[in-house]
């Protein structure tokens, strides 16, 4: 008898599922850690503030969203906005501690109201708004956003001070390179050969170290090799370089000491608010897409509900600003993580959070000893991946057209800012679609006829065209038409003249999560259209318009 209790007890599922939340929240943690430090430094934060974000991620969200696997925090895709936003708030870089102090608490105010903004647009309903934005500008931005983190964080790797423009500073890189500093340069060279080292070592047990961590384990001993912590200069190569603990992580030894709060006065100034529109437009998009990107990885197939989500970021966010905290949104890479260490529930999150509270309380002198390039390196391979050549391949395939919008959004967005970088990129697919024949009234009202089939099937004829602007509404209809027990649905395009790849898309998507529901959605009446491409999801035009 004793035994089988004992048997039970073991195979509990809450039980078991606790045990893989904690496990995977635990190695969260350990990757999280390091790339909050870098995120938050490299946003012109004090390196604390990222900590913070991902300790309140942790510890709200859960309870509010009920997206199970996706892992809250501070994310690199918001490093542009953030830094521009305390720039334009005077951030010296280091130059002028005061100035420095004011324009993050003026930052932290802009991060308050974004946040309330946020939770706005999640009791208005409109976490659909992350459909709106095409699939090419949307990753044009992501790509953008890699290559101004490399040229930012390239400088930091290599031991040298660098300011200006992105454009300025991708020129400048061997220019950086004849002026590294050798120690500083060898501990992000090792940094970033073990980040892309690593995943290429088949060792199944070896490659369940988080990469990050690996770096931290040896930069911490060749930091201190260097002896990082105090002021000196050395000679190599017949020149002199000086390195001290300007080189090392900068965190207070009381975590509560670290606490800030808003300078409401930012918002008494015109250019504030262009920071509060980013922060809430860009941040829910993105955190948006990750939380749907993450329901396609769920093992069980799990829905996140978007407003309810976009409601626990907005919230998580304004509390977070309140104390000193970076912005936060659905984070894609650590999320994904957290899946592949076998999370099973929104507990892992929660656990992620903990176990980064308890480090941070207990032990906050071993991130002092982190060496700065060693972040700057972590990062610069963030945003190799988020600018991966595999990637400009990937949109070729699907149309030359494509191509030229995720070129113009990378090209505006490193010249200006996200926000017209992203804007560009509409702005040149509407021009497209204005060549293909759609029209103002077309644009954003699609032209859909029901014809029921049975009680249980239903045709949705469309004509004219079906694009990025005009999605929304077809997707409502097509999930009211599940709701309402349909078990087969046909979208028929043979009236059609034009359909492009962010419906194609997202019509593949929509079948995959409606095929769950045991509803089949087919699509028909292509037979008389042309591919822009031999991808299955390019664009598409009728042979005779084209």
């Amino acid at each position: 008898m004793e035994t089988q209790k004992q048997s039970l007890v073991v195979t509990n599922p809450v039980e078991l599922s606790l045990k893989k939340d904690l496990i995977s929240g635990f190695l969260v943690f350990l990757i999280a850690l390091p790339l909050c430090l870098g995120i938050s430094l490299a946003s012109g934060y004090p390196a604390i503030a990222g900590i913070f974000t991902a300790i309140v991620g942790g510890l709200v969200t859960p309870w509010l969203s009920n997206s199970q696997l996706t892992i809250k925090g501070p994310a690199a895709g918001l490093i542009v906005i953030a830094l521009g936003c305390v720039l334009d708030f005077g951030f010296t870089g280091g130059s002028n501690m005061i100035a420095d102090f004011q324009a993050y608490r003026m930052a932290l105010a802009v991060g308050v109201v974004a946040g309330i903004i946020q939770i706005i647009f999640a009791l208005l309903r409109s976490g659909i708004l992350g459909e709106f934005f095409p699939l090419s500008a949307v990753h044009g931005m992501l790509a953008a956003i890699g290559i101004i983190i490399i040229a930012k964080q390239l400088p930091v790797a290599l031991g040298v001070s660098a300011t200006g423009s992105p454009l300025h500073l991708l020129l400048e890189i061997p220019h950086h390179l004849q002026n590294l500093n050798p120690e500083i340069a060898l501990i992000g060279a090792v940094s970033l050969l073990v980040l892309f080292g690593l995943p290429m070592i088949k060792s199944t047990w070896l490659k369940k170290i988080p990469a990050p961590m690996v770096v931290v384990l040896i930069a911490i001993p060749m930091g201190l090799y260097f002896d990082l912590s105090h002021e000196h200069t050395y000679t190599f190569a017949a020149h002199k370089y000086h390195v001290g603990e300007a080189f090392l992580v900068n965190v207070p030894a009381n975590l509560f000491n670290a606490i800030a709060f808003p300078d409401f006065s930012a918002l008494m100034l015109p250019k504030a608010w262009k920071w509060i529109m980013m922060f809430a437009l860009i941040g829910s998009l993105e955190s948006l897409l990750s939380a749907r990107a993450v329901d396609l990885i769920d093992p069980w197939k799990r829905k996140t509900n978007l407003d309810r989500d976009l409601l626990a970021v907005g919230l998580a966010n304004t509390l977070v600003a309140c104390i000193g905290g970076l912005p936060m949104i659905s984070e894609i890479v650590r999320s994904r993580a957290n899946i592949d260490n076998g999370a099973t529930s929104r507990f892992a999150n929660l656990f992620h959070g903990l176990f980064l509270m308890l480090f941070v309380l207990l032990v906050p002198s071993w991130i002092h000893r982190i060496p700065l390039a060693a972040l700057a390196a972590m990062l610069v391979y963030t945003g190799y991946r988020l600018a991966h050549p595999r990637e400009f391949a990937h949109i070729l395939q699907i149309g030359k057209e494509q191509l030229a919008i995720y070129i113009t959004t990378i090209i505006m967005t490193l010249a200006t800012d996200l926000l017209i970088g992203i804007g560009a990129g509409i702005g040149l697919k509407i021009i497209f679609h204005f060549y293909h024949g759609a029209s103002l009234k077309t644009l954003f009202r699609p032209r859909l006829r029901m014809e029921k089939q049975d009680h249980q099937s239903t045709i949705v004829r469309v004509t004219d065209i079906m694009v990025f602007s005009n999605w929304i509404p077809v997707k409502s209809q097509l999930e009211k038409l599940a709701s309402e027990n349909q078990k087969t649905i046909v979208i028929d395009f043979s009236t059609a003249h034009f359909i492009d790849h962010s419906v194609m898309a997202r019509l593949d998507e929509l079948r995959a999560e409606l095929e769950l529901k045991n509803v089949v959605l087919r699509v028909e009446g292509l037979e008389e259209h042309q591919s822009f491409s031999a991808h299955p999801l390019s664009a598409r035009k009728t042979k005779a318009n084209r």
